[in-house]
């Protein structure tokens, strides 16, 4: 997950939309049937919005068979010069990994989980020098412990935080947009369970989407289009703020975070 320390993103991978995108998975936050060419768009625009703030984007083509495969956070955790790759919470995206692992492989070392081993990359956030691992319905016991053993040899610390049934991974309502501040939705998390975090900025709970978003150095955000409320919070704590219309990325229960692996 490096980048992700310093805020600089400076490279990432991401995948176009596949043409199969509306039988994407879709239970929490979608309203309409998951539509490939406003995906499409979106995807677009998101990629714009990295590259203007100076990310060097890889897109990887998509995969017909995998509805979700535009998701790639969930495919692999970066630590370092290390490589996760996952095996996904949910049997349908099984698969969406190896072209991951194919094309990590030329410069990181590759961990492959045991079969056993259940976990999603939206299930992990790092906060300053912590990886905050979520148990879900789609990250079992098993892979966390199996990341952490990874995370803990390289010098990080670990948390364990546990997701509520209300909300598909730790990623889709919490994001840390700066050194020691986390965006929290409300009505999910326990926030007793982050008594370490220096600086909590809520979400009302109509708004649980918008509190994912990608934080860049200087205080730079990139968040989800129309949820008023949620920039002017942001405005309110001196972020500032690019937008993109994620809504068609929504429908599939996907979010800003879950369309891209950092490398550096």
């Amino acid at each position: 997950m490096p980048g992700v320390y310093d805020r600089k993103k400076e490279s990432a991978i991401t995948r176009s939309i596949s043409s199969s995108y509306s039988k994407a998975v879709s239970a929490y936050f979608g309203k309409n049937t998951p539509n490939t060419d406003l995906a499409e768009g979106s995807h677009n625009a998101y990629v714009a919005a990295l590259e203007a703030h100076g990310t060097n984007v890889v897109v990887l083509p998509p995969l017909s068979d995998h509805p979700d495969c535009c998701f790639v956070e969930d495919t692999a955790v970066m630590i370092d010069e290390k490589a996760v790759i996952s095996n996904m919470g949910h049997p349908s995206r099984v698969g969406e990994e190896i072209a991951i692992k194919e094309y990590l492989s030329n410069d990181y070392e590759i961990i492959k989980m045991p079969e056993k081993c259940k976990l999603d990359g939206g299930d992990v956030v790092f906060y300053d020098d912590c990886f905050l691992i979520g148990l879900s319905t789609r990250t079992n016991r098993e892979g966390a412990e199996f990341l952490k053993k990874e995370i803990k040899e390289c010098g990080y610390d670990v948390k364990y935080i546990n997701i509520p049934k209300s909300t598909l991974h730790l990623t889709t309502v919490c994001s840390t947009p700066r050194p020691g501040t986390m965006i929290m939705a409300e009505g999910h998390l326990n926030f007793q369970e982050f008594d370490f975090v220096e600086e909590i900025i809520k979400i009302p709970n109509a708004e649980s989407y918008a509190s994912n978003v990608l934080g860049y150095s200087n205080d730079r955000v990139i968040i989800a289009g129309d949820f008023p409320m949620t920039r002017r919070i942001l405005l309110d704590h001196n972020f500032s703020i690019t937008s993109v219309d994620m809504s068609p990325i929504m429908d599939a229960d996907g979010s800003l975070t879950c369309l891209s692996v950092y490398l550096k």
